[in-house]
């Protein structure tokens, strides 16, 4: 007989091992090759001392000569909060009992919706990965009807996600808020939503997931930024600022190389890891067959297959910005968490719990992490690359 007692050691026992690999090997490439740790977390902060440049006393000099004065390396404190992230799964109570008897049928539902979740959990971080932390998806560019409106960019807005709408100078925007996405047009760069909004929003305004402004894990997109990173001012730090290359325009095998040994020469580090959007991938996949180079293959961690370039793993992401190319240091970054990923439980220490006032049970799960780089010398981008 299958009960709620019976759903629920199910996720306890039987599911969560299987969630946290997905969630952590298979989400996405990239995140498959950062190590997780606790070892920074102090509290509900991500705390790590960073050394800039190298220590002084270092010197060669004469036999009788004095010796070097001892000097310390600049120390710095990168510091940031850890991040909710969050996963919830739904099963109505008619579901439940309609597989009271049949344990087939009961599994069948919780693996679909467990497999749902990963699929939803996963695409959402790896958006994350490539964001500013500040959850800003997209920008109106224009309204067409009630409720669809053209924006800036559909790369990372999916059909059914929730959003906000704010001003641009960050105001929320009234009657916007937690508006379902239905339908993605592509062709049009266009999209539905299930609220009538076009007599609210401007052109100018911008989409951030649901209650999720400035919430998000510290992305690529902060990383390689301008603004401070982890609470620390770059004005005058330059091992704090990675390599960037703008308006590169066609890639070529030289671009590439220069940008890496600048790197490499300037961090001390090796880059280890490429991810590019599809239209780079295919860019470059163009060059070396102009050239009749066939480019080598590997297989990554989580089981994922890349091509090489000089024995350096190449992956596309369908969230990485168009016409870009991240030339990484993967060692340099970590993803520092409180604990791997982990059902919510109430005081009761059950998983599943009703929906007051719905025949409803939704089960959470949770993660509290933040993505930090150590080292962002040894990072670099290569961007405005021609897309095939």
């Amino acid at each position: 007989m299958i009960t709620i007692q019976t759903a629920d050691n199910a996720l306890k026992s039987f599911y969560l091992d299987a969630v946290t690999e997905a969630l952590d090997l298979k989400a996405n490439p990239l995140l498959a090759q950062i190590q997780k740790t606790s070892a920074n977390v102090v509290g509900k902060d991500v705390k790590k001392l960073v050394r800039l440049g190298m220590s002084g006393g270092i010197s060669a000099g004469t036999e009788t000569g004095a010796l070097p004065t001892a000097s310390e390396a600049e120390k710095v404190v990168f510091t940031s909060t850890l991040k909710n992230l969050y996963g919830t799964i739904e099963i109505s109570d008619k579901a439940l009992r309609a597989s009271a008897s049949d344990e087939g049928a009961f599994v069948n539902i919780l693996n679909d919706e467990m497999q749902t979740l990963i699929k939803s959990a996963s695409l959402n971080f790896g958006r994350m990965l490539y964001g500013d932390g500040t959850a800003n998806i997209a920008m109106i560019t224009g309204v067409d009807t009630e409720n669809t409106l053209a924006l800036d960019t559909l790369k990372y807005v999916m059909e059914g996600m929730f959003v906000d709408f704010y001003t641009a100078d960050g105001k929320p925007v009234e009657g916007a808020s937690g508006v379902k996405v239905l339908c993605v047009k592509h062709g049009e760069d266009t999209v539905v939503f299930d609220k009538n909004i076009g007599e609210n929003v401007n052109p100018g305004d911008y989409v951030y997931v649901h209650d999720s402004m400035d919430n998000e894990i510290t992305g690529l997109g902060a990383i390689f930024g301008d603004d401070n990173l982890y609470g620390v001012d770059r004005t005058n730090k330059y091992l704090l600022k990675p390599y960037k290359k703008t308006a590169v325009g066609e890639i070529s095998e030289s671009i590439i190389q220069k940008a890496i040994d600048s790197i490499e020469e300037r961090s001390g580090e090796k880059v280890n890891f490429i991810v590019c959007s599809w239209g780079v991938k295919r860019a470059l996949a163009e060059y070396y067959r102009e050239f009749k180079v066939m480019m080598p293959s590997v297989e990554l961690a989580g089981g994922y297959k890349a091509v090489t370039f000089n024995g350096i793993p190449v992956v596309a992401d369908r969230f990485c910005p168009v016409g870009t190319m991240y030339l990484l240091n993967t060692d340099a970054f970590k993803i520092n968490q409180l604990c791997d990923w982990k059902w919510l439980e109430g005081e009761d220490g059950k998983i599943l719990k009703q929906v007051p006032n719905k025949p409803v049970y939704t089960a959470t799960l949770v993660k509290y992490a933040e993505l930090m780089c150590e080292k962002p010398c040894a990072q670099g981008m290569l961007s405005g690359i021609v897309e095939k």
